[in-house]
């Protein structure tokens, strides 16, 4: 989110506003990931996140337009959160097994913390096409590139079968993540989610050695 500086604001007072803002929107989207799982997106009203983060209604339109800009919201944190991540992962580890491993552990490692983010994210943010077709085009195509990568360095390194389509490949992982995520959010059993990812990507690198 972009602030712009308060004129007339002396430094001190303007970080402390600057942090006050960031502070209380972290809040309300907070309020509003705990309301849609529990309520259900469709059936949460705005009043109903506001009064969950302690705000007056009109308070939450100060930062958010809509209860729609409220999910996307939460969907672009969260996205831009795990691509800051997962380029720092990328920029360390060159091994592109380790590199699967490591973005795979921070999948469901992330939505393994927060099971009310995991049911906004695998439940009602699905429930709109409009919201789907959005996401795909942005930055879960970004998200996407970063195991694509790491599969093309794989093929580049002998790791993995030259014939592979990297792109259809990457969609693969995230698709079997997304279903272990989802399996771990239905489930009555208490487990690690983020232990799940190794299974996922051993079973990729073992179907995927050379020929």
């Amino acid at each position: 989110m972009t602030i712009h500086s308060v004129p007339g604001l002396q430094p001190a007072r303007r970080a402390r506003t600057v942090v006050a803002t960031a502070s209380k929107r972290d809040a309300i989207l907070r309020a509003a990931i705990d309301v849609f799982a529990g309520r259900g997106y469709f059936n949460a009203q705005v009043a109903d996140v506001a009064k969950a983060a302690g705000v007056a209604a009109g308070t939450v339109y100060l930062y958010f337009r809509s209860k729609d800009d409220l999910l996307v919201s939460i969907f672009e944190q969260t996205m831009r959160e795990g691509l800051d991540q997962g380029r720092a992962v990328a920029a360390a580890v060159k091994d592109p097994h380790e590199r699967l491993l490591r973005l795979a552990r921070l999948h469901l490692a992330r939505l393994g913390r927060d099971r009310n983010l995991a049911i906004v994210f695998q439940v009602e943010l699905r429930q709109s096409t409009k919201f789907m077709e959005r996401f795909s085009a942005t930055l879960l195509r970004d998200y996407l590139t970063l195991i694509r990568t790491a599969i093309a360095d794989g093929q580049a390194a002998g790791v993995f079968r030259a014939d592979l389509n990297p792109t259809a490949a990457a969609k693969m992982i995230f698709g079997a993540l997304d279903e272990m995520a989802t399996n771990w959010m239905l489930s009555r059993r208490r487990y690690t989610l983020e232990d799940e990812a190794d299974a996922v990507v051993d079973l990729f690198v073992h179907g995927a050695r050379p020929r």
